[in-house]
């Protein structure tokens, strides 16, 4: 098959057409860089096409495709401009829809745990949303438009991910978006004291990105619609990542506990219930430790 994979220069995207040519698929790669780097695709045999989402006239000059993974997106949390936000993580994501119907081809989409917010654990695909940014917002509105689609249209299949906290190698480019462990490893490297919130405890579903591009790469063969969470269904505490991190570099470092300065708009408990995704035969494969040591050996050294 020729997939598209938009965002395909970023992070979890890159990943995802390595994952795909692996497997035998061709790829076309559809990045802006702006929130990208063209290291992440050494080794990528598939064409690059510099182009925006957002860009309606760029769908007409696109190859033949059979599918598409729609990654590209503005991750970073922190971003203060809210209309640049929902443009281009919204709107985007309306293009590349509307381009797939027109098309017939199936669509794989990138959601968010965010829009869970401070929710109840193990988080539910059916559960209310309570998004606590804009970018949460953003992905929530996604989710909302292709239900929307969904019961307008039998075709093409439209399958969304709600990714928990993915971590691993291709993320060094998104500075203050990357992930807690990268952050934590870069300060424990040059034998500085982890900084975390008080007092460490908080937890997260933290997926590796072999599993969650590998679970990506998968959806296209899945033979329904819906929404489905992508995580480990375990949530882990930043005191564990801290010891997996003294461990696997021989240290051993005290966290450096200071105030959560986002306090009420930031997510303290995150797991994913993942019930529907091992319904249809997906599942996650690497512990914490299996995939911190891995990207930490293998990525980072």
């Amino acid at each position: 098959m020729k997939i598209l994979v938009t965002g395909g220069a970023g992070f979890i995207g890159s990943n995802v057409v390595k994952m795909l040519e692996a497997r035998g698929d061709e790829t076309v790669i559809l990045d802006n860089f702006s929130g990208a780097n063209y290291k992440n695709l050494e080794d990528v045999k598939g064409e690059v096409i510099c182009g925006d989402v957002l860009d309606q006239s760029l769908y007409k000059k696109l190859p033949k495709i059979d599918g598409v993974i729609h990654e590209a997106a503005i991750t970073n949390t922190t971003l203060k401009d809210n209309n640049k936000m929902v443009n281009v993580n919204f709107n985007g994501f309306k293009n590349v829809l509307e381009f797939c119907l027109t098309q017939d081809i199936k669509l794989v989409y990138i959601s968010s745990a965010g829009i869970y917010g401070n929710g109840d654990s193990p988080m539910k695909e059916a559960q209310k949303a309570l998004p606590h940014n804009t970018y949460a917002y953003s992905k929530y509105l996604c989710d909302w438009y292709a239900q929307k689609v969904r019961s307008e249209h039998k075709t093409p299949l439209i399958v969304g991910l709600r990714y928990f906290n993915v971590y691993g190698s291709g993320e060094y480019h998104k500075e203050i978006a990357a992930s807690m462990i990268y952050h934590l490893f870069l300060q424990m490297k040059e034998g500085r004291r982890p900084r975390v919130f008080k007092h460490g405890d908080q937890k997260r579903d933290f997926i590796y990105v072999k599993d969650a591009a590998r679970i990506t790469v998968e959806a296209l063969d899945f033979n329904a619609s819906g929404v489905f969470n992508v995580g480990t269904g375990i949530a882990r505490s930043f005191n564990d990542i801290i010891e997996i991190l003294n461990k696997a570099l021989n240290k051993n470092l005290d966290p450096d506990y200071l105030d959560n300065p986002y306090a009420g708009v930031y997510q303290d408990y995150t797991e994913a219930d993942v019930s529907s995704l091992k319904k249809i035969g997906a599942a996650a494969q690497f512990s914490l430790e299996e995939g911190i040591n891995d990207y930490v050996n293998k990525y980072l050294l």
